[in-house]
């Protein structure tokens, strides 16, 4: 058993920020993350940037910018938490204290670019590795703060909660409470509890639910499975955002930014016409919910597989310099984006909805926080305004950590537990892979870009049946990873399969083929 007075689940920038700020408050922190790195999650691939300030912009543009995208659908005093606090942190933790190279125009100027659905240039980059490179300069901070102990290669099962872990049978009349997890570590097997004061969960996203995804391996939906089984209160689930514009290649998707297209960039089918000036007056800068599917259609109405991005009127050098890591990659794979246009595609990209969160990262259950992708704070509404989510990473992650740090006496009974008893059965390999082709397909052909409701009450019979089956394999096997997943995974797709048929509009993110209206 290990104690601690801050558990954070999750190493990626909301998680970060939130160990960091417990940590000044003189709290004992573990950050534990699944992967070999800490360099995990969505984070090291955001390529676009992070909102600022612009020029002529104001709390009140931003405002109204992250209302018009989210279709109607925000929380605002979450988003009027972010846009007066947001900025105010990147400046004063990102820019001066971790001194990110954020790219310039001047010693005294940042370069500011727009990016879609912003009515303003106030997007601040490094080049189109701003997550990573914001990412390192926190990491470097992690590791040598005092106050922080870092664990890589362990992951949690599931939430300890009163009424599902005490010993002590009274305990399931108190407020349902969490007091840490169990924790699994990949490299020897070993499951042990940690009991932590506070527990933040920063898992991140649960693109690789989906056929299609411009999320890392590790995005599988760990932190809404365990927070569901726990109790917690999730919502807006049915919000998956898909990213228009990723690459579209036989070796995988690979995100083309957004900042691409605020920088010039114009989508044309194959026939190199433009196409979004008939679904939407801001045509390739539209929300990214209209242009998804608009490519979508384009794709249909052309019978081709993809669309293309041209950016190739730009000057070569600066496309260069400003897009290093797609040109790259795209050279890598025989693609010249100055001198050809990117085939694109849409793919799952960003959770809109998850774990409820209040002002403070608060969550349903007791000293439990959520923070990041996986949490819902209300900012996102129906669909994410683009840049919003590093933004609420930092936002989050410091106002959670402070909540976090704070004394409170609620926050300090921990029961004895029933001890764990690790099973032995192995795992087939094979079957797990055929149960994730299951997950994945269903998810895409169904719970998908544009939903009906035979293809959802389809998806959720099939969720249903390979729920049972894999809940059933779990309680003989001897834990791993993949097994562990895999669990998190079909319970996370069932949830977000059974909030599309519970809501009652077609809106944003979740889109209803009109003849098939719920």
């Amino acid at each position: 058993m290990i104690n601690t007075d801050v558990l954070v689940i999750g190493s990626g920038l909301a998680g970060a920020i939130t160990a960091i700020t417990a940590a000044d408050r003189g709290q004992k922190v573990m950050l534990m993350t699944k992967t070999p790195s800490l360099e995990s999650g969505n984070t090291p691939h955001a390529q676009g940037g992070i909102i600022f300030k612009g020029n002529s912009d104001s709390p009140e543009k931003l405002k109204l910018d992250i209302l018009t995208a989210g279709d109607g659908h925000c929380w605002g005093p979450a988003v009027q938490q972010l846009c007066k606090l947001g900025p105010e942190l990147v400046e004063k933790i990102l820019i001066e204290r971790l001194q990110v190279g954020f790219d310039r125009k001047g010693p005294d100027s940042l370069d500011l670019t727009a990016e879609a659905a912003h009515s303003e240039p106030r997007i601040i980059h490094c080049r189109d590795e701003t997550g990573r490179e914001i990412q390192k300069a926190v990491i470097d901070l992690l590791q040598a703060h005092p106050n922080i102990t870092c664990k890589v290669n362990h992951m949690a099962l599931d939430l300890l909660t009163l009424s599902h872990h005490s010993r002590q049978s009274t305990d399931i009349y108190m407020k349902p409470a969490c007091f840490g997890a169990l924790v699994l570590d990949c490299s020897t097997g070993a499951i042990a509890p940690v009991f932590a004061r506070s527990t933040i969960l920063a898992t991140g996203g649960l693109g690789q639910i989906f056929l299609h995804s411009s999320n890392p391996a590790e995005s599988r939906g760990d932190g809404i499975a365990m927070a569901w089984r726990a109790g917690a209160r999730c919502f807006n689930l049915q919000y998956i955002q898909f990213h228009p514009t990723t690459l579209f290649h036989e070796s995988g998707r690979f995100l083309i930014s957004e900042s691409m297209r605020g920088e010039g960039a114009l989508l044309v089918d194959k026939n190199r016409k433009e196409f979004m000036k008939q679904y939407h007056e801001l045509g390739s800068l539209a929300p990214r919910d209209v242009v998804a599917r608009g490519i979508h259609q384009a794709m249909l109405d052309t019978d081709h597989p993809c669309v293309f991005l041209d950016i190739t009127h730009k000057d070569s050098t600066w496309l260069k310099n400003r897009f290093h890591q797609i040109y790259t990659r795209c050279i890598e794979l025989g693609i010249d984006i100055t001198r050809e246009a990117i085939p694109v595609v849409p793919a799952a990209h960003y959770s809109c909805g998850g774990i409820g969160a209040n002002l403070c990262g608060r969550t349903s259950l007791q000293r439990l926080y959520a923070v990041g992708e996986v949490a819902c704070t209300g900012i996102h509404g129906a669909n994410r305004l683009a840049s919003t989510s590093l933004l609420e990473a930092v936002t989050w992650g410091f106002t959670a950590g402070n909540d976090a740090a704070d004394e409170n006496e609620a926050n300090t009974y921990f029961p004895n537990i029933h001890s764990w008893v690790s099973e032995t059965e192995d795992s087939d390999p094979a079957l797990i892979a055929q149960d994730w082709l299951t997950i994945k397909h269903t998810m895409w052909n169904y719970v998908g870009l544009i939903r009906t409701r035979p293809r959802l009450m389809r998806a959720r019979t099939i969720l249903r049946h390979l729920q049972s089956e894999v809940e059933h394999f779990y309680q003989r096997a001897r834990l791993t990873k993949d097994v562990v997943e895999l669990r998190n995974g079909v319970q996370t797709a069932l949830a977000i399969t059974n909030a599309a048929l519970e809501s009652r509009d077609s809106r944003g993110c979740h889109y209803i083929q009109s003849q098939y209206a719920l």
